[in-house]
């Protein structure tokens, strides 16, 4: 084995092992770390997914195993970038909703940039989030409960869908693992079947979506693309990606730009179903 060859499967190594530490990775990111340019970096995840060891997508890679982060450590992922996110979300919610605030690091963003003085009922099924919102006068807090999954961090048992059964909200910001044309997907079967569900119940649906999740499939569909589906997305998001979507019906907002690619949602408490 060559010099360069052996700097080649240390850095390999080395991004491996952040795979596993945190189950994504960022091409920039590591070019950073490396000291390298992104082509390198690219070429070296080409290289890992042909060996099975990644899964290549938009502006980055993935574990190959499909296995769900636990929220404890994508919650200290990227703060910077899911801030922005979360802020942006946020300004979306309107007085007076119902809103049901599903699992997620980017949703625990969206919690703590709602506006003050914003009136709101949240339902969530996520520890994390309700002690982030359990100080706030103005919002009346809804705990679903059940055993919480460490993976997930947050109740998705058949205690937790039972109590969901009865909760018809004006708006599911739900937390996703991947986004594709063929619409919005987790990881853990039960944990999809608990984000359907409630997108099911709720008149509308909002999904803030950091950019590696784009055009990244995960194994078990949550909802699909629909009018009633508003996204919103980081600024340096994919353009031809944000094409296609958006050909698809779904409201688009981009965080960070002045305005949206389409207009904000307008749902009040009173709308009708």
């Amino acid at each position: 084995m060559s010099k360069t060859d052996h700097f080649v499967s240390e850095r390999q190594a080395l991004i491996y092992a952040q795979l596993q530490r945190h189950g994504r990775v960022l091409a920039q990111e590591l070019a950073q770390t490396f000291d390298v340019s992104e082509d390198t970096v690219r070429r070296d995840l080409r290289e890992m997914a042909a060996r099975g060891e990644c899964e290549r997508v938009y502006g980055g890679a993935l574990m190959a195993s499909g296995t769900t982060v636990p929220l404890k450590t994508r919650m200290g992922e990227m703060p910077d970038r899911k801030a922005i996110l979360g802020q942006a979300a946020a300004s979306l919610v309107q007085n007076g909703m119902i809103v049901f605030l599903d699992a997620g690091s980017t949703n625990l963003a969206i919690a703590k940039h709602l506006a003050v003085g914003l009136k709101l009922t949240v339902v969530t099924n996520t520890p994390a989030i309700a002690a982030e919102l359990a100080g706030n006068a103005d919002i009346e807090l809804i705990l679903i409960g059940g055993r919480v999954d460490p993976s997930v961090g947050a109740a998705i048992d058949t205690t937790a869908i039972r109590q969901l059964e009865h909760i018809r909200p004006d708006l599911c910001i739900v937390g996703v693992c991947g986004l594709t044309l063929n619409g919005l997907c987790a990881d853990i079967y039960e944990d999809a079947t608990f984000k359907r569900l409630a997108c099911e119940a709720s008149a509308k649906t909002l999904a803030a979506v950091t950019s590696e999740k784009l055009g990244t499939p995960a194994a078990f569909h949550v909802a699909s693309l629909s009018s009633t589906l508003t996204l919103v997305l980081e600024e340096d998001a994919d353009n031809d990606m944000i094409g296609s979507l958006a050909d698809t019906g779904v409201n688009i907002h981009q965080a960070g730009l002045s305005s949206g690619i389409s207009s904000p949602m307008h749902l009040s408490k009173d709308q009708s179903r």
